[in-house]
């Protein structure tokens, strides 16, 4: 599985500033297709969520946040927006247990939804997201980076709840494209 990030990035001790630069990234997806966000980003604005991933168990809260935005994608869809999922965890057994959350619960993700796997928390140590107590892994967040690779909007919770929801992304979408 392949995983790449600029190098200035690999350790980050901040999370990327709404006005600057996202950490670009290139992640592999269950399907083995490559995830990059400057890829992403040259054709529109990218909603990025960062979910907990593999603590040791599937997270019921990750799998609240994906549903919902799962019956959202028609509004989501409206906005052109690409919508990128990354799964992080430990390398070992990653790709199962991300398999195994991918259909969890009765899951089924539109096609135009991309889900990324981050093993060993590359992306999660280059973004400063992790959370780093037993059983935890990334501190679940989600950012707007708009076509030219910038931050527009970030939020980081540093609990399991207090996502992002499907009509807040929407509604910052919205305020991002403005009038």
């Amino acid at each position: 599985m392949a995983v790449a990030l600029a190098a200035s990035a690999l350790h980050a001790t901040e999370s990327p500033k709404v006005g600057g630069p996202a950490p670009d990234f290139a992640l592999t997806g269950l399907d083995g297709a490559t995830v990059r966000l400057g890829e992403l980003t040259a054709k529109s604005s990218v909603v990025l969520i960062v979910l907990r991933g593999w603590p040791g168990y599937q997270c019921p809260i990750c799998d609240r946040q994906v549903q919902e935005f799962i019956g959202g994608k028609a509004a989501l869809a409206e906005t052109k927006a690409q919508m990128v999922f990354v799964y992080p965890g430990p390398a070992a057994d990653l790709n199962a247990h991300a398999a195994e959350f991918k259909t969890w619960k009765g899951k089924e993700w539109p096609a135009e939804f991309r889900y990324a796997l981050d093993p060993d928390y590359t992306l999660v140590n280059a973004y400063a997201l992790r959370w780093d107590a037993p059983r935890e892994t990334a501190y679940p967040s989600t950012f707007i980076i708009d076509a030219k690779g910038v931050v527009r909007f970030a939020k980081i919770s540093h609990t399991h709840g207090d996502r992002m929801k499907v009509a807040d992304v929407l509604a910052e979408l919205k305020r991002i494209a403005g009038p």
